[in-house]
């Protein structure tokens, strides 16, 4: 089958495609016939080596979504999947068969859940890893409706999501743009749209005063620069690893504020809050957004579209 990956880490240009074993499901396990796979932050750090080696020998394969036909069902599996299912899925890529950059993907029948109606497949694959990790932001938090969550990075994939999930558990959303984002925050359901940049902090304590409830940093700015716009007792989530851009321990303590670091894995295996994201895709609560699709031998051209900045949405790779 073939595959994108790497056998050499490095920069977009090491991504190449590979013609590798075709795998089968396992016991617990299924297949997906993946048709569409998308790019997300995360895959660079496969591709240049930041997460070490994930199979015994290269190629080591990107990919945290996907999204096709389920296509074959391995032995003394439970699933109310059956055959011929379109489906989505997140994957692990540092797990030995590798990530989502393939053909074919077999994963525990947990992990897979059927996709929106009426969605592309394109579409779909946006979903699993994005909405999870937007979810799973918001359950850490655990605000009440009608407080009041801050936003950054709002125009990309997963701040997208967080704003809709926020509105439709009845809070009061805040949100960071560029005068270009600023209608698409609005259309994704913001109530209230700052500028985003060095008086962001400011421009959200003037609009929300004594700071929001909450915040979710999907721009990745550090909750140590973003908790002023946070009040005492408030909470913080962040979607990365910060090192020095993390709040202090002290300071945390000195405001009672709570700290979340979003580790989207938690939520593998539940495949009932994938199926609830599916739902409110069908509701019209969420909108899944394909910035472009480009066909799977041009993966080194999307991954420097990625690192160039300014996507709104998701690239995809179709297979």
């Amino acid at each position: 089958m073939k595959a994108v990956g790497v056998s050499r880490f490095g920069g977009p240009e090491a991504l190449q495609v590979f013609e590798v074993p075709e795998p089968h499901a396992a016991p617990g396990q299924v297949r997906i016939r993946v048709h569409a796979a998308t790019v997300n932050p995360g895959d660079r750090y496969l591709r240049n080596g930041s997460l070490g080696r994930n199979a015994s020998a290269p190629p080591y394969i990107p990919g945290m979504e996907a999204a096709g036909i389920l296509d074959e069902i391995g032995p003394d599996t439970v699933t109310d999947l059956r055959i011929g299912d379109r489906v989505m899925a997140m994957a692990v890529p540092t797990d030995p068969g590798g990530g989502a950059y393939a053909q074919y993907v077999t994963l525990p029948a947990p992990w897979v859940a059927r996709a929106p109606a009426g969605t592309s497949h394109a579409e779909a694959a946006t979903l699993p890893m994005n909405g999870l990790t937007s979810r799973l932001a918001l359950d850490l938090l655990g605000l009440k409706p009608g407080q009041t969550l801050a936003v950054t990075g709002g125009a990309g994939a997963v701040g997208g999501y967080v704003i809709q999930l926020a509105r439709a558990d009845g809070l009061t959303v805040a949100a960071d743009a560029s005068p270009a984002d600023e209608e698409l925050m609005r259309s994704l359901g913001a109530d209230i749209v700052v500028p985003r940049g060095r008086g962001v902090v400011q421009s959200l304590l003037e609009a929300v005063p004594g700071g929001a409830h909450g915040l979710i940093d999907a721009a990745i700015i550090g909750s140590a620069a973003m908790a002023g716009a946070v009040r005492n007792g408030g909470g913080i989530a962040t979607l990365l690893g910060e090192g020095p851009r993390a709040i202090s321990p002290a300071e945390a303590q000195r405001r009672s504020l709570r700290h979340h670091v979003v580790f989207v894995p938690d939520y593998l295996g539940d495949c009932s809050r994938l199926d609830r994201l599916s739902t409110q895709v069908e509701q019209g609560q969420l909108t899944l957004r394909v910035a472009r699709v480009f066909p799977a031998e041009q993966a080194a051209e999307a991954h420097r579209l990625l690192e160039a900045g300014g996507i709104r949405g998701r690239l995809v790779l179709e297979f």
